[in-house]
């Protein structure tokens, strides 16, 4: 008889947004909004291991650039992604920008985010804050609430200075929902916006990832891509060529 999953809750906070709550079960913890709404997913013997497809695509859409010196995470949650591009990319300067002031406390009591020398965290809103970021080279958009995306995903301003913010040869990556058709969502509204020129990753979660260059001249070089993701597998201790080969030009 499978023994049964032990779920403890180690931290429940509220805010003006609603509740957060830190659950522990087995080797993982979980960052939750509202009514049992995961938001991140942590494997407590090591916060840089990205345990979900959808930020395995987003770490993907970073090995898009060869050597990306500065990003900017729109939205922290347990800080998963962020401790992986700290750990595994040359990265000199980070910023993120968490719009619950709780969340990034949460993330360093209980969810492991290091407090890095090199990471700089912002309490606000993203489309607020955004003006006043530096540029960089990765600039990473995953703005949920408890009910879904958040105004910025479908924002046409506010995506469309993400861009702008991108330094030349930068790249965005959006974790966006995806539609019952499996585009991903505002898909008119991100064509128009992006000329067409931009991949898409779909994920078994139900996302989809956008990978925008920062202009038109900008090309995905999938064989350069293929080759950092084959050099960085052994210490990543995942391989993540099957999702590479799932990436597609915008829809």
């Amino acid at each position: 008889m499978a023994e049964e999953r032990v779920e403890r809750l180690l931290a429940e906070v509220h805010d003006a947004f609603g509740m957060i709550r830190v659950l522990e079960v087995d080797d993982y913890r979980f960052l939750e909004f509202g009514d049992a709404i995961e938001q991140s997913c942590v494997f407590t013997a090591d916060p840089s291991w990205l345990e979900y497809d959808y930020t395995r695509a987003m770490l993907i859409g970073a090995l898009c650039h060869e050597a990306p010196e500065s990003a900017l995470f729109l939205g922290l949650g347990a800080g998963t992604l962020t401790q992986a591009c700290l750990r595994f990319l040359p990265l000199e300067d980070v910023e993120a920008i968490e719009l619950r002031p709780e969340v990034p406390r949460l993330a360093i009591e209980y969810l492991g985010l290091d407090d890095d020398p090199r990471l700089y965290i912002r309490v606000g809103d993203a489309l607020d804050l955004l003006e006043t970021a530096e540029s960089a080279d990765l600039i990473f958009v995953d703005l949920y609430t408890d009910v879904g995306p958040g105004v910025g995903h479908l924002a046409w301003s506010f995506l469309e200075n993400c861009q702008k913010k991108l330094n030349p040869g930068g790249w965005l990556v959006i974790n966006q929902w995806a539609t019952d058709d499996g585009k991903p969502l505002g898909a008119a509204l991100l064509r128009g916006l992006y000329h067409r020129h931009y991949w898409e990753l779909p994920v078994k979660e139900g996302n989809v990832i956008l990978i925008v260059p920062a202009d038109l001249d900008q090309e995905l070089d999938m064989r350069a891509l293929q080759g950092r993701a084959d050099e960085l597998a052994p210490r990543l201790g995942y391989s993540l060529q099957t999702l590479i080969g799932v990436i597609r030009p915008a829809t």
